[in-house]
């Protein structure tokens, strides 16, 4: 007979992971999925990063979207790397949904059983279910969300919501009946926004900023651990993303001190300044007025200025830019490690040149000859589309951020960065060409010659799956829950 002593002592483990009220910290495990023909994509990923931050392609010859504990939540990884989601629960009795955790938003949706649109592999939150769901009336209860790759539609609601052991009651949330075709992918039911609520189209607080108002949080900030899988041979549908905490940070996941650098502007997105480019160990000009930066979680890639861009590709021996359908992004030869650092006005970050390679492309040079190339991870966001303050001029997504821990500080109002703990996912490492391989069928410009086409063969007609929904804020699936880790 086993004793009890040691059934106790084997239950302990357990019994530790579970969140605890006055723990301090809980942290929430992220987890991603991997996405087919993700190179074949990219020309929608960039497009709908431009439309989300009114941008439009750059013509070479929309107004913005509004959008005393701590909690270490299990993020999702998104279709190699393509975005982070967590598990948040919706409703009494609570009904569990994967959303996407988008620091360049600041809204939360979710996908009901109203929703005819929404395909049978999106879970949906029937409301009906739910006896603290509260829909609004009259002409302002309908909404609509515009995202870069098409928008939602619902009913301002509020009820009851949870993520990472912390409960808001009378949330105020958008329930989606209807959305753009292929929006969201299979296991995705929605965004929850991590941006501030000046950019939020409800006009509401934001969970995040509902928890620190209502005393729930330990200190009033949020960080981010995001694992890395862009540069793994096999296509990964669904792996541990990394880890969000609320409320708190993990010294267990950075090692050194934490940077701070105080916001640019008001409180809409996390906007910082970027102040210097190192590419190839060569440094690239910023100017003061084209430097402002929105620090997004729910961005794949990195967008640059088109003159930042340019520049940036021209320090890469034999980097072309793309035309076409692909206009904006660049390639270069396989065998080179892009290196990149940026700084935001104190330390200068590396990101790893595993990062900077999204995978193989086939270009073509001549009539008759094309050249095996990888697509690069900074591209060139175009010119804004409207006008107003606050409007950035980069957007710095995971491209970046899995290169460092981040966190976003409401109070004084900063995002800091610090360095990743030894073993983890790092900036040091040799980029190899990445697996996902599709052909084009198109032209491309050098770099070295300094000029820009605006026309040229569409480079794109790649063998893509159409049906893929590709977004910067919507790309993903999402897998099942993960152990709470404190």
């Amino acid at each position: 007979m086993i004793s009890l002593p040691l059934v106790l002592l084997a239950l302990l483990p357990f019994a530790l992971a579970v969140p605890q009220p006055n723990a301090g910290v809980i942290h929430v495990p992220i987890v991603r999925r991997s996405q087919t023909d993700r190179v074949a994509n990219l020309p929608k990923i960039v497009d709908a990063l431009r439309k989300k931050y009114g941008y439009q392609q750059t013509v070479k010859s929309t107004n913005l979207e509004k959008r005393g504990n701590s909690a270490a939540v299990p993020i999702t990884d998104e279709q190699n790397d393509s975005s982070y989601s967590g598990v948040v629960s919706i409703g009494t009795p609570a009904q569990n949904f994967n959303l996407v955790l988008d620091t360049g938003s600041s809204d939360l949706w979710v996908a009901t059983t109203l929703c005819a649109t929404c395909g049978s592999d999106i879970p949906t939150f029937d409301t009906s279910k739910s006896s603290t769901f509260k829909a609004a009336t009259g002409t302002s209860a309908a909404v609509q969300i515009t995202y870069g790759s098409g928008e939602v539609q619902g009913t301002a609601s509020t009820d009851t919501v949870a993520f990472g052991g912390f409960t808001i009651t009378g949330q105020e949330l958008l329930a989606v009946a209807d959305t753009s075709s292929g929006l969201i992918s299979s296991g995705l039911s929605g965004i929850m926004g991590l941006g501030f609520q000046a950019i939020s189209a409800l006009d509401t607080t934001p969970f995040w900023q509902a928890l620190y108002s209502a005393g729930q949080l330990s200190e009033p900030l949020f960080s981010f651990y995001l694992e890395r899988y862009v540069d793994q041979a096999n296509l990964i549908n669904a792996a541990p993303g990394g880890i969000l905490t609320l409320g708190g940070t993990n010294s267990s996941l950075y090692q050194g001190s934490i940077e701070y650098i105080d916001l640019t502007g008001s409180q809409s997105y996390w906007l910082l300044t970027v102040s210097s480019v190192t590419v190839q160990g060569k440094t690239v000009s910023v100017g003061a007025s084209s430097g402002l930066a929105a620090i997004d979680t729910g961005t794949t890639l990195i967008g640059a200025p088109t003159a930042i861009a340019a520049s940036i590709w021209s320090q890469v021996p034999g980097s072309v830019e793309l035309t076409g359908e692909y206009q904006g992004l660049y390639a270069f030869p396989c065998d080179t490690s892009v290196t990149v650092s940026i700084s935001f006005g104190g330390t200068s970050w590396q990101i790893s040149p595993l990062d900077m390679n999204l995978g193989t492309v086939n270009v073509l040079t001549t009539v008759t000859a094309t050249s095996q190339m990888c697509a690069g991870g900074i591209f060139d966001i175009g010119t804004i589309a409207g006008s107003g303050t606050d409007v950035p001029s980069w957007i710095v997504g995971d491209t970046f951020l899995k290169n460092v821990y981040s966190v976003f500080r409401a109070n004084p109002a900063s995002v800091g960065f610090a360095q990743l703990a030894s073993g983890l996912s790092s900036s040091t490492g040799t980029s190899s060409p990445n697996p996902i391989q599709v052909s084009f069928s198109g032209s491309a410009t050098p770099t070295s010659t300094g000029s820009s086409s605006g026309s040229g063969g569409l480079l794109g007609a790649a063998s893509a799956n159409k049906n893929i929904a590709v977004s910067l804020t919507l790309l993903a699936t999402v897998a099942a829950c993960f152990t709470i880790l404190l």
